[in-house]
């Protein structure tokens, strides 16, 4: 390396380009103590090596099949940026990955996050990655690391986002969906604690459309204003599925599948775990009435299909359950404190598609993601 003359111009450094390394180290080891905060059986190492380490066999695992996934938290960003309140994204960014992992059967074990930045705001990033270590906490998750990006002149000032990545594991042979799924078989809803982390493109439209402020009263919850309302963080429902699949014999035996319903809604989400020879009969008036999503409906003017293919519509999770053990399963998670309840059961296809009415109508939700009324 040349070294510059004293009489020559004086040198641009990286943080002169916007970028600070001391900021970043300093977020490193406030981030610390929240991270190991999440340790569990098979943490190895801790936050700031060049890869984190975890060990199996410490976890308990004999055989294991490892099940990944990665996820972010979407255009609800903008609402924490916008608003100032960060706390709670992160339990969204892990959530979203996590409840993918557990439709599979898989435990989570540990979690990466990304964060990425115009300009580190050391107090904004901690307030976040806080939020993924209470999600990880959450889900029985460790975080394991992470990477933050200071990117000058790829974002906007204020802006910055997210991405999770999240690695589980299931003993071979006990993965989901099972092979057995067939007609009579249960569908057990467990409720959403509110829009979750999809169709927040449309949420922030509508909110634009009818120009509210973020600290104005919710309109569905007038004692919050509306960004920590739409904020309320994806629940998490790992640890009620692990109770469930432990009490009731484990995979294939009362749980056969189990459907994240995500971006896509019931109409998306649900027949991506069925065989082709089944479709879902689903009850809309057995759904769980959240108040923002009939504000949402309202607002936007749109029918039940529409709804059902952008929103979660109050369930975050559907479970497949064996007919003569579905009570067993709504037991165990009304137990670990789960609001779930039976939503329709599994039929043969009708084969046959029309558009939804209004609430109180019950219809099959097809493979191909189709709303067919079945009445």
């Amino acid at each position: 390396m040349t070294k510059s003359s004293a009489a020559g111009p004086s040198p641009i450094t990286y943080r002169d380009s916007g970028v600070d390394i001391d900021a970043g180290n300093a977020l490193v080891k406030a981030i610390k103590p929240l991270a190991s905060a999440t340790a569990r059986s098979g943490t190895l190492g801790t936050v700031g090596g060049f890869g984190g380490l975890f060990d199996l066999k410490a976890a308990g695992f004999n055989d294991p099949v490892l099940v990944a996934a990665n996820d972010g938290v979407g255009t609800k960003l903008k609402i924490a940026i916008e608003s100032g309140l960060h706390t709670t994204v992160g339990i969204d960014l892990v959530a979203m990955s996590v409840n993918d992992l557990i439709v599979q059967g898989a435990e989570p074990l540990f979690f990466l996050d990304y964060f990425s930045t115009g300009k580190l705001d050391t107090d904004t990033a901690t307030d976040v990655i806080a939020g993924i270590a209470d999600g990880c906490q959450q889900a029985g998750a460790t975080l394991i690391g992470g990477e933050t990006a200071e990117m000058p002149g790829l974002y906007a000032e204020g802006d910055y986002d997210l991405a999770g990545f999240a690695v589980g594991a299931a003993e071979r042979g006990a993965l989901l969906p099972t092979s057995d799924i067939h007609i009579g078989d249960v569908l057990i809803g467990l409720a959403a604690s509110g829009v979750h982390s999809n169709g927040f493109s449309l949420v922030r439209r509508i909110v634009e459309e009818y120009r509210l402020a973020w600290n104005d009263p919710a309109p569905f919850s007038p004692d919050q204003n509306l960004a920590s309302a739409l904020l309320t963080p994806t629940r998490i429902y790992v640890k009620p599925i692990l109770a469930a699949l432990k009490a009731t014999g484990g995979a294939g035996t009362a749980i056969k599948a189990l459907a994240h319903i995500t971006g896509g809604g019931l109409a998306e989400n649900l027949p991506r775990v069925l065989p082709d020879t089944v479709a879902a009969h689903v009850d809309l008036a057995a759904l769980p009435d959240l108040p923002v999503f009939r504000w949402l409906q309202t607002s936007a003017h749109l029918d039940d299909a529409e709804m059902l293919r952008t929103f979660n519509c109050g369930v975050g999770m559907v479970i497949v359950a064996a007919h003569a053990q579905a009570p067993a399963v709504l037991a165990t998670l009304e137990k670990a404190g789960e609001t779930a309840s039976v939503i329709g059961e599994i039929i043969t296809p009708t084969g046959t598609k029309s558009d939804a009415k209004g609430k109180g109508e019950t219809w099959a939700v097809s493979t191909s993601g189709r709303l067919s009324n079945t009445l």
